[in-house]
């Protein structure tokens, strides 16, 4: 016997508000529908929910936080209300107005950056609390993102005097010297997902500014040994991709003054068959040791469009 069908109309404070809400051509609505299995029809200022008697109310309540947060002057993003959904879905939907209570930083268009969901703000904890701080997960979770704005604003308070950005490159014995032009030329093409952060955060020409300076480094994994990282911020990316002896030698360039962050996807390692993953085996050893933390993101984190997820989930279950 099918669900019967439940009907409840939220009321905004105008129209104007009310399509504020529903996003442009309704994606917020479209996102909210996907998510929960409810049918939601917008006349005016009034919405009109439609769907199992469960799935409406949790609709009802999420549109209420989304409607308190629009009147605190927070603009929602369709990644909002995705985490929204996932929150509503997880059955923390009374959390979600707390992602909101602190801005990490402003990014080089003045919006606030905050963080999305429960594993992006673990993250974040675990970096501001530890030396060094690895973030296991899929694409998508804001792991690269998340590392340099938590760099960037290290930087501007001058808690570090630069930032290192550093990842395996051509799989995992880095061999540069087949591709032309000089070192910077030969690594930009695999720390794209890094530059796109960082001219996001600062903006291309602030960014370039700093690189010129030496302020912001690049520097090669294979580049790092015999050095000791004073006073920096060390972000390694695409960590799955490094064997263990050099997963070894970044960890112990930490010195002091410094923090690092180590990213990766355990799921997406591009090694050769007889080389074994260094961020395997530091998730193995290092999960005790006093001044690191591991944080761990799932599907669930995923904040793009919202079948992503669904991508990885079905990946997962097939692998």
């Amino acid at each position: 016997m099918a669900d019967t069908l439940f009907e409840k109309t939220f009321h905004t404070i105008d129209t104007d508000t009310a399509l504020t809400l529903a996003g442009i051509n309704d994606e917020n609505l479209k996102l909210i529908e996907d998510g929960l299995g409810v049918t939601i029809a917008p006349f005016g200022q009034e919405m009109r929910i439609s769907g199992s008697e469960g799935a409406v109310n949790l609709t009802y309540n999420l549109l209420q936080q989304m409607l308190q947060l629009l009147g605190q002057g927070i603009r929602l993003a369709p990644q909002d209300v995705v985490s929204a959904v996932k929150m509503a879905q997880k059955g923390t939907l009374e959390y979600f107005g707390d992602l909101y209570t602190e801005t990490l930083i402003k990014d080089a268009k003045g919006q606030a950056v905050r963080v999305k969901n429960f594993g992006q703000r673990q993250y974040i904890n675990a970096i501001r609390h530890n030396d060094i701080t690895f973030g296991i997960g899929p694409a998508g979770t804001g792991k690269t993102y998340l590392a340099v704005v938590m760099a960037v604003s290290a930087l501007k308070e001058g808690v570090v005097d630069r930032i290192i950005l550093t990842r395996p490159a051509v799989e995992a014995g880095e061999n540069l010297g087949f591709l032309p032009g000089d070192l910077k030329e030969k690594v930009d093409p695999y720390l794209r997902p890094v530059y796109d952060a960082l001219y996001a955060v600062l903006g291309k020409e602030h960014t370039d500014r700093l690189m010129d300076r030496g302020v912001i480094e690049i520097a090669p994994l294979a580049y790092m040994r015999g050095r000791t990282l004073e006073n920096a911020f060390a972000i390694l990316d695409e960590a799955q991709n490094t064997t263990q002896a050099q997963m070894k030698m970044f960890l112990t360039r930490l010195g002091f003054g410094s923090k690092m962050i180590v990213n990766g996807d355990i799921t997406q390692i591009d090694l050769p068959n007889n080389a074994k993953s260094g961020l395997i085996q530091a998730q193995k050893i290092l999960q005790h040791v006093k001044g690191i933390e591991f944080t761990e993101f799932s599907a669930q984190d995923v904040v793009r469009n919202p079948v992503v997820a669904r991508i990885i989930d079905a990946y997962g279950q097939n692998a």
